[in-house]
């Protein structure tokens, strides 16, 4: 395999679909590979449940707590469904495909793989079994819609939601999963993007998303005027620190086996992250007068966000850099930039995920290339950031206009938000008849 296959998840379809070169009989399970790519799949699905239910469930008020986590557990189960009924083929089906070649396959994948067909217990993809990079994978097609929540947080009926994270990960997260993905043949993968571990498919997708969900919706009843704070601030801590913990699965499960990709993976992360963390807290005391928890437990997760397309392919100062801009700026994003153009994205979804997937997308341009200290096959810095760039651009485009349709029917249809009574009342006892409280 060349450095950017052995980079990229994509790259294993070739082990498992027909007409590649490696044919699945000759590979032998590898019981180390396994048994890290179960632990990172466990770890991923950690990351929504319990961390981001607990991240996102500490900023609301106290009336909507059991509505926020309602929706990310909601999530996690119909998302496993849909992924296993259709989804994972969607994405990962490469019939048709050909590299060079842009067709209708270049953009989604076909329904070969519907209901897992052709699926067995002796099924491998790479050195391990394909039910576990199946269930990897779902794992990321969970939490990607779950972070859009944070954007609508507090104001959308329940079913409106269910349905629209049904239809929009049918329609934008696996296409833009096998755009990126899916091998020889996909878009973006054809024009040479390079995305470890999501920055493009899961935190632009989700970011982009959330923004338009909370122009489509409307400011919540109140806002800006009316104080709307975090309830609980030690529950999104624990959240904060689930994800960062969860997200070695993520990052280091991306190399798909137990190797030096996925140990480089580690420590970039956890440079990336510590920077931006700490890079959010002082620019927010710099800018405020006072560090905040709510903002080292954002900068956290900027820089969670920014590594993600970067950690298989940047060294460690890369990383560092990387980190310290995403805490910078998306502190700014959440905060200036929100405030001067009045959207009323609840938990920063778009400011965190969607601004500090861009940056990490366009610096992983720059800091892959091994004469920056990087470990990608970039020689031309210039024209990778231009196909980063390109596929940002792209990702951008295509999930905003998806997303602003699907969303505008579903509001002919059924309408999306709760009555100003109901979102007085609050959610969990509007949506839900119960209360996280009984005092």
């Amino acid at each position: 395999m060349t450095l950017r296959k052995a980079a990229g998840l994509g790259a294993l379809l070739s082990l498992v679909t027909p007409g590649l070169a490696m044919a699945a009989d000759e590979v032998v399970l590898n019981s180390g590979d396994t048994a890290w790519m179960l632990t990172a799949t466990a770890l991923v699905l950690f990351m929504t449940i319990p961390g981001l239910a607990l991240f996102y469930g500490g900023m609301v008020r106290s009336k909507n707590i059991l509505s926020v986590m309602m929706q990310c557990f909601a999530i996690t189960g119909l998302i496993s469904i849909l992924w296993v009924v259709f989804g994972y083929s969607l994405a990962f089906d490469t019939t048709g495909m050909e590299q060079g070649v842009v067709n209708f396959n270049s953009f989604v994948g076909g329904f070969g793989k519907a209901f897992l067909s052709g699926l067995t217990v002796d099924s491998l993809t790479s050195a391990f079994p394909e039910s576990v990079f199946i269930t990897f994978q779902m794992t990321f097609a969970i939490i990607t819609p779950a972070l859009i929540v944070g954007a609508f947080a507090e104001r959308m009926k329940f079913s409106a939601m269910l349905i629209f994270m049904g239809v929009w990960f049918t329609l934008v997260y696996a296409p833009i999963a096998h755009m990126v993905w899916s091998g020889n043949g996909g878009l973006m993968w054809d024009w040479g993007v390079l995305d470890f571990a999501g920055g493009t498919v899961v935190h632009i997708n989700a970011g982009v998303a959330g923004l338009v969900a909370c122009l489509v919706l409307g400011k919540r009843k109140g806002y800006p005027t009316t104080p709307m704070a975090p309830h609980n601030l030690g529950y999104t801590l624990i959240g904060a620190a689930m994800l960062w913990i969860g997200w070695f699965g993520f990052n280091a499960g991306s190399a798909v086996a137990a190797n030096g990709t996925a140990g480089m993976a580690m420590l970039v992360t956890q440079i990336a992250t510590a920077a931006a963390a700490l890079g959010w807290m002082f620019a927010e005391w710099l800018t405020h007068g006072k560090p905040s928890a709510l903002g080292i437990a954002s900068g956290v997760v900027a820089g969670l966000v920014a590594i993600t397309p970067a950690a298989g392919t940047v060294g460690p100062m890369g990383a560092l850099i990387i980190g310290l801009a995403a805490g910078v700026l998306c502190f700014f994003s959440a905060t200036s930039l929100k405030r001067k153009l009045g959207y009323d994205d609840s938990l920063d979804a778009f400011g965190v995920h969607g601004i500090g997937g861009i940056i990490g997308a366009l610096l992983t341009g720059v800091f892959a290339a091994p004469a920056l200290g990087g470990f990608g096959a970039v020689e031309d810095i210039a024209s990778q950031v231009f196909i980063q760039f390109k596929g940002v651009a792209f990702t951008v485009v295509y999930t905003a206009i998806v997303t602003f349709v699907i969303l505008k029917v579903l509001d002919l249809v059924m309408g999306l938000r709760v009555s100003e009574e109901e979102e007085t009342v609050g959610l969990d006892l509007a949506q839900h008849n119960e209360r996280g409280y009984n005092l």
